[in-house]
């Protein structure tokens, strides 16, 4: 009875943790398509149907649009001050935040999209989508640096699951 009690060596942890691995593995990419599915729904819920940021269907009356890069990142920059920080963050911030969860979870949910050469351009492909459908749909405004800036919360969102999985990686093995 005593035996039983002892705790575990190091090698009977690992076998167990390695047993058990796949398991995890498996719960975590359920639980990855879980949150990506809800993640979608409230961004496409912002996107083109949130009232409080002007993106209900019929908001705009014509069409709007930038074709040049930075533009407006530099006007929102430039005039930082007049337009205060609230504005400042949801334009700039907002965009590479709202496409963060789409870098990070397309590679826990399958080992196919784990190359950032894949992630990054699904990323921009997105966005660009949605910035048609909002310029069609005139619930928005197509703007070249909302496609800039929700890549670059692509990319960041892949940097962001690259760590988490060397982390993972050093603390279970493989």
């Amino acid at each position: 009875m005593t035996a039983l009690r002892r705790p575990l060596t190091p090698i009977m942890r690992n076998m167990v943790q390695k047993n058990n691995y796949p398991g995890i593995k498996k719960k975590l990419r359920k639980a990855g398509l879980l949150l990506f599915l809800l993640y979608m729904g409230i961004l496409l819920y912002f996107l083109f149907f949130a009232d409080w940021y002007n993106h209900a269907p019929g908001s705009h009356t014509g069409y709007s649009y930038n074709l040049i890069p930075f533009r407006e990142i530099m006007r929102f920059i430039k005039a930082r001050n007049k337009l205060g920080f609230r504005s400042v963050f949801l334009n700039l911030g907002g965009n590479i935040i709202g496409f963060l969860p789409f870098g990070f979870f397309l590679p826990v949910i399958t080992r196919k999209l784990r190359r950032a050469w894949l992630v990054i351009p699904l990323g921009f492909l997105t966005s660009a989508t949605v910035e048609c459908i909002q310029l069609v749909t005139r619930t928005g405004t197509f703007d070249v640096d909302d496609m800039i800036l929700n890549t670059a919360g692509a990319a960041l969102g892949y940097l962001i699951f690259i760590i988490c999985d060397a982390v993972r990686r050093k603390k279970y093995g493989r």
